[in-house]
């Protein structure tokens, strides 16, 4: 009896089991096929295979990868890129402040390399080169889709050797032939002045590893300085043609002036919030009075800080639009030494405003007129592939022109009105 009620149990288990077989059959059936994740490796495994069996010349496999793995990221946006060992290299001393080269910064435009800066003392400066200026040639070699990490190569090299290049200028009707005698750089990321009127005018340059600390010891600096004159009377902070740089430094810099709340915070995929950085109230410089110089060429790490800075009310921003790059890039290490530079996420400012594509507006607009056949500037929406701006929050403020120049400015803006306009606004704030 026993038996045989379990064979029952059984059977009605294997026909319920059959049923429902059949049921997801027939759903199967309706849905449509998924995609399997690994089928694009299996069409790149088969391309790969092909090349190396049918290509009318024998190949490598590594070179081959390598420039695979480069495509990939060349097709996602201007920042991200693979770098094989010896580029890997040239980014981690370009981060460090230290090189041998002409004292350039470069990217591509539309398929030129162009200067964003020249360094101040550098070669290329020395020699009269301008950001916007483009490369013609290089060494007799047309620049003109010359990969970036190419022309870098080809730039730098040992103190004392020279490289020939040819420049196109906008407004020019000739190109401009250069010698330029490559000369080791260690690039100082803060200057620091005392001008009239108690004020300290910090320029930074540059982003790099330690750039922080030079602030601080810039701004100890002025205040020694000034102690027996009645202290820091106001502060004005130049970020023109600082291209940016490393995140965390413009974190701390960031923070000597902010005593709590947001300084940056990023997003990822759909608008998820993926870090927030903030401030910390311990060693915050008093509340001087402050003004942030800005410019086209005003990029990444520079506008955190003047956003963060306008968005808390802490230092009137004057100039024009910033670049807008809003975007986070982080190093992803691979095998032999080379590196994949990949953007995982867009920062916002403290008040919720995006900089991609868009820039910081200043506070108060100072344009600076172009001279010397200075080409116009360019910005990150005119960048091939360039990310969209997203949705961001509205700061709200007033934007005004800043004053004429007119009354006594330091000798330092003697050239320089839109710098001297800034100082005049900081100068309405002291008075």
């Amino acid at each position: 009896m026993f038996r045989q009620k379990r064979g029952r149990k059984t059977l009605r288990l294997l026909v319920a089991m059959v049923a429902a077989l059949v049921l997801v059959v027939a759903m199967a059936s309706e849905a449509p096929a998924r995609r399997s994740p690994f089928e694009p490796l299996s069409l790149f495994a088969r391309a790969l295979a092909f090349i190396e069996l049918a290509y009318v010349e024998p190949v490598d496999q590594e070179e081959l990868v390598d420039g695979a793995i480069r495509g990939l990221a060349e097709s996602l946006d201007p920042h991200s890129e693979y770098m094989d060992p010896e580029e890997y290299e040239i980014f981690k001393s370009d981060s460090d402040g230290r090189f041998a080269g002409i004292g350039v910064e470069v990217s591509t435009r539309d398929g030129w390399i162009t200067i964003l800066s020249a360094f101040e003392g550098g070669p290329a400066a020395k020699a009269g080169l301008l950001p916007g200026d483009r490369f013609l040639t290089i060494e007799g070699e047309e620049a003109r889709d010359l990969r970036l990490y190419d022309a870098v190569r080809m730039i730098r090299g040992e103190p004392g050797t020279d490289v020939e290049v040819t420049i196109r200028r906008e407004g020019l009707p000739e190109a401009l032939e250069r010698t330029l005698t490559r000369a080791f750089i260690e690039l100082d990321p803060v200057d620091m002045q005392v001008l009239d009127g108690r004020v300290a005018y910090v320029r930074i340059k540059a982003f790099q590893d330690g750039t922080a600390r030079s602030l601080r010891d810039a701004l100890d600096r002025a205040v020694v300085q000034l102690k027996k004159k009645g202290g820091v009377e106001g502060l004005l902070v130049d970020l023109r043609d600082n291209g940016g740089g490393l995140l965390d430094e413009a974190v701390w810099v960031s923070d000597e002036f902010i005593a709590s709340g947001t300084i940056v915070s990023t997003r990822g995929r759909d608008g998820q919030e993926v870090a927030r950085y903030a401030a910390r109230r311990g060693g915050t410089r008093p509340k001087w009075p402050m003004v942030v110089l800005v410019n086209e060429n005003t990029a990444s790490a520079s506008e955190i800080v003047a956003g963060a800075l306008q968005d808390h009310g802490r230092a009137t921003v004057v100039g024009v639009r910033s670049f807008g790059k809003g975007s986070v890039q982080t190093i992803f290490d691979l095998p032999g030494g080379s590196a994949l530079k990949l953007t995982i996420s867009r920062y916002y400012t403290p008040s919720g405003r995006s900089i991609q594509a868009l820039g910081i507006t200043p506070d108060r607009i100072a344009d600076q007129p172009r001279v010397n056949g200075e080409p116009e500037p360019y910005r990150e929406e005119e960048l091939d592939g360039h990310l969209e701006a997203m949705p961001s929050g509205k700061s709200g403020l007033e934007r005004r022109q800043a004053p004429s120049i007119e009354g006594r400015v330091p000798a330092l803006f003697d050239d320089d009105p839109q710098g001297a306009r800034g100082y005049l606004v900081l100068m309405e704030q002291t008075d």
